[in-house]
């Protein structure tokens, strides 16, 4: 099967990409001091410039929305000005790159939280699950329940983030409303036990998700405005009764608001792809935007994929920490750098920016 696809240049929203290939986002632990991306970030996210589009790793918009230690943020001047030196560098090299923006919602500590605080939920129901503070993984903490007089200013924080992101220098923004966190909470009924407005019904269930991104897209512009989504994952234990149901609703609405793109994970995230059954071209048919299809994507997959029509753009993850030049190397059909688990979260320049290019390591033969 050719291949051809995956490096052919795609027009999104005002950007073309020089080609289909996406960086996924990736929580690389090590942001430090005020959660600013640190001198290091600047030059991982330039190395991997070669990508169609680089996607962040997931930033907080808030305090309140951060779930784990040393993950950085989008709130303050000092980390508009860290992320700035990121963009510059990414555009230097002829990349593109968007913030994913995040709040994390249960899945957080109270040694996270402002005045060590209980974090935030739709509902009190603790997650069976773990987040990495203090240099180690703990149970996640009691949540509360959010009342309904504080939604509109987490719909603020996410619409202020996004403005953040583009005085940044970033292209765009993806919201995070997958993998668990905040805005999947409130859309998933194994999580979602409100009896208000935001509750109860799949219309109800989706209300946040859909004004969190129609909030952004008034701040930023539909052509700058992605959004993440992953139906059936059980990531930071999130279950739904009916997700065929729910994602249908949720991308119709998101393709009246005209986004530039959803961004899907199928499957399990990190995990088996046929976790349970979904149809995902239903999706790609009703969303007339750009389609990005995640979740243990190889070239072989990716080129099916492509071919088939039902993508428009593949996102690689791990394969993108593991191999700067993932593109030139798929590519030419070059070997592919393995990755090192034990460095993917925290830590320093090890397993972050000295894998070699393909170019570097046939140097050093």
């Amino acid at each position: 099967m050719s291949t051809a696809k995956l490096f052919e240049p795609y027009k999104l929203g005002s950007v073309t990409l020089a080609n289909r290939a996406v960086m996924a986002p990736l929580t690389r632990n090590r942001a430090l001091a005020g959660f600013v991306p640190n001198p290091l970030a600047v030059e991982y996210y330039g190395q991997r410039a070669s990508a169609g589009l680089l996607i962040s790793e997931a930033t907080q918009v808030s305090q309140q929305g951060q779930g784990y230690q040393d993950t950085p943020g989008i709130y303050s001047q000092e980390q508009i000005a860290g992320w700035r030196k990121v963009t510059d560098r990414v555009h230097e090299r002829g990349g593109h790159i968007y913030l994913q923006l995040w709040h994390v919602g249960r899945i957080s500590h109270t040694d996270l939280q402002p005045n060590n605080g209980a974090p935030v939920a739709p509902s009190a129901i603790r997650a069976k699950g773990k987040t990495f503070v203090g240099g180690t993984f703990a149970d996640v903490s009691e949540p509360r329940a959010l009342e309904l007089a504080e939604i509109p200013g987490i719909i603020d924080d996410f619409k202020r983030g996004a403005a953040n992101a583009i005085a940044a220098g970033f292209d765009g923004v993806e919201v995070h409303g997958a993998n668990g966190y905040l805005l999947e909470q409130f859309a998933k009924d194994g999580i979602n036990k409100r009896t208000d407005s935001y509750g109860g019904s799949i219309e109800n269930r989706a209300k946040l998700i859909l004004e969190v991104s129609q909030a952004v897209v008034a701040e930023v512009g539909a052509a700058r405005t992605g959004i993440r989504i992953s139906p059936v994952t059980p990531a930071n234990d999130a279950s739904d009764s009916n997700p065929q149901a729910l994602y249908d609703h949720i991308v119709d609405q998101l393709n009246a608001q005209k986004l530039v793109y959803i961004h899907v994970v199928e499957g399990a995230t990190g995990g088996p792809r046929d976790i349970a059954p979904f149809d995902y071209k239903s999706l790609r048919k009703r969303f007339k935007g750009a389609y990005i299809a995640n979740n243990g994507y190889s070239l072989d997959l990716a080129s099916q994929v492509l071919a088939a029509d039902d993508a428009d753009l593949i996102a690689f993850g791990k394969l993108f920490i593991s191999n700067p030049d993932l593109v030139e190397r798929l590519k030419q059909g070059a070997p592919l750098n393995d990755f090192d688990k034990a460095t993917f979260y925290g830590g320093g320049a090890k397993g972050y920016t000295d894998y070699p290019t393909l170019e570097a390591a046939q140097a050093a033969q």
